[in-house]
């Protein structure tokens, strides 16, 4: 399924499902945005797995190109997780991080999920400006998680978002007679 939308910079993109053989491109994103990249090893391990699902934001008409931005999330039950997002720098701040977080919660939805948790590091206010907006809130904190290059380390919030009402079980709620 792809997804066409307008950024704010008037660059028109597409949001794809990701694919095992993106791997190498998702390797070179996450190398321009963390510390500690994943390989294409690990990408293509982790989307070989059948609860493992992503999504890539590529500008239209530029379908081989190098990917704007990609998420990739897991669900696991009835909870997601989102395991990493990036966006490339050249790509930011034109709402690709939007497009591709409400990619995953259709997905999340369309399955019953009910809950979809992500951790951020304190520092990144654009995340976490973005992830208040989508209704996440902070409910826990990973002391010294993310470690730089230079030595210093920071800390990592992890943020939940409710995706459905819980029904209540057969029986449960019901008046007692």
């Amino acid at each position: 399924m792809r997804m066409p939308f307008m950024a704010r910079g008037r660059r028109e993109y597409v949001v794809r499902p990701l694919e095992v053989e993106d791997g190498h491109g998702l390797a070179a994103l996450h190398a321009e945005a963390f510390a500690k990249p994943w390989s294409d090893g690990d990408f293509e391990s982790l989307l070989d797995q059948e609860a493992v699902f992503g999504y890539a934001a590529v500008e239209a008409g530029k379908p081989g190109g190098p990917l704007a931005g990609f998420v990739l999330a897991r669900l696991a039950a009835e909870e997601g997780e989102i395991l990493t997002i990036a966006v490339a720098p050249a790509h930011r701040r034109l709402g690709i991080g939007r497009q591709l977080m409400d990619a995953v919660l259709r997905e999340l939805y369309s399955a019953r999920a009910e809950v979809l948790f992500l951790e951020v590091e304190e520092a990144n206010t654009a995340a976490l400006a973005l992830y208040r907006r989508l209704g996440f809130h902070p409910v826990a904190s990973r002391p010294h998680y993310y470690r730089h290059p230079e030595g210093r380390s920071s800390n990592a919030l992890v943020m939940r978002r409710e995706l459905h009402v819980r029904r209540p079980a057969e029986g449960e709620g019901e008046e007692r007679k």
